[in-house]
């Protein structure tokens, strides 16, 4: 249950819709968990779920790692009859049976109900916060809810073309790369020959995505590649192997390498971090990893993708 109740907070839902259904489920672009969702609502402008007109009814769907479904459905069996004013409830949808839980807090100083729901996919974890201010719950009834979370399905892929099209940039050459898989909508994805049940690090792969502001100055910028490199997750025993300025299509840009291990079994790896500074907005950042005695080959498709990144628009 403690799994759950924190991420509820993710959502903030102050709503008022009619409690009926859409005909077929929708997919968030970019996730592979979708709903049927209440009439009135449609899908969110700066976030993965749905939300009313006016932006005030909000219903975030989003991916946990496979692993949280598991976790929350021990806690279910250890504690069935709930705790803290927690109800813990269970729902079957056709992706699988789908664990909830339903509660009252306060939302600044509005009362409000929250629920929270987790399905399993393949390779990953469905989760699903609804939150209603206590003046809407005559609308959006528990009932009206829990057929909300029964008509939750999960898709195995999600189309390449979808996925990337979310992306702030364009990709043009994914240099033989099969499995793409969104880490963060609209922000970041990972382009890899492995995949989650088997792990990424025992295959070359590759993240790109979006940082903030990064330093003008070139003294900095080396300071903060650098850094940055060396605090990249899931890369243990890390050690700068070289780090100098380049040119990046153009631009300004920082290559780092590092050599480390990474993964449960401590796969000796390189890894190539390109950052693509901006003058102004966020700056392109490029981490690729590979297993050492396949880095050659690796780092010529590394490149291939990097050098096929364009501007949209």
């Amino acid at each position: 249950m403690k799994l759950i109740r924190p991420l509820s907070a993710l959502v903030l839902l102050v709503a008022t819709a009619l409690p009926a259904f859409a005909a077929d489920p929708e997919f968030p672009p970019g996730l592979r968990l979708g709903m049927v969702p209440l009439i009135g609502l449609n899908a969110a402008k700066t976030f993965p779920g749905f939300e009313s007109e006016d932006g005030s009814v909000k219903v975030l769907i989003t991916e946990l790692p496979p692993d949280a479904y598991g976790e929350v459905a021990n806690a279910f069996k250890a504690s069935p009859a709930g705790a803290g004013g927690v109800k813990p409830d269970k729902v079957e949808t056709p992706a699988g049976l789908a664990y909830f839980t339903t509660e009252t807090g306060k939302a600044g100083d509005a009362l409000v109900k929250r629920y929270s729901m987790i399905v399993q996919g393949t390779g990953f974890s469905g989760y699903v916060a609804v939150q209603i201010p206590e003046n809407a719950t005559k609308i959006y009834t528990d009932e009206a809810v829990r057929q909300m979370f029964a008509s939750a399905v999960t898709r195995k892929e999600v189309p390449v073309e979808e996925q990337l099209s979310r992306m702030p940039f364009k990709v043009t050459d994914l240099a033989d790369f099969k499995n793409v898989r969104t880490l963060a909508p609209g922000t970041s994805i990972i382009l890899a020959d492995g995949d989650e049940s088997t792990g990424f690090e025992p295959k070359p792969f590759m993240i790109l995505g979006l940082i903030g502001a990064t330093p003008q100055q070139a003294e900095d910028r080396a300071r903060f590649a650098q850094e940055a490199a060396l605090q990249i997750p899931g890369v243990r025993e890390s050690r700068v192997t070289m780090s100098e300025p380049i040119r990046i299509n153009g631009q300004q840009g920082f290559e780092t390498r590092i050599d480390g291990v990474s993964g449960k079994d401590k796969t000796a790896v390189t890894v190539v971090q390109w950052i693509r500074f901006s003058s102004g907005g966020a700056s392109l950042r490029i981490v690729a990893s590979s297993p050492r005695d396949q880095w050659p080959n690796a780092f010529n498709r590394f490149r291939a993708v990097r050098d096929g990144i364009q501007p949209k628009g």
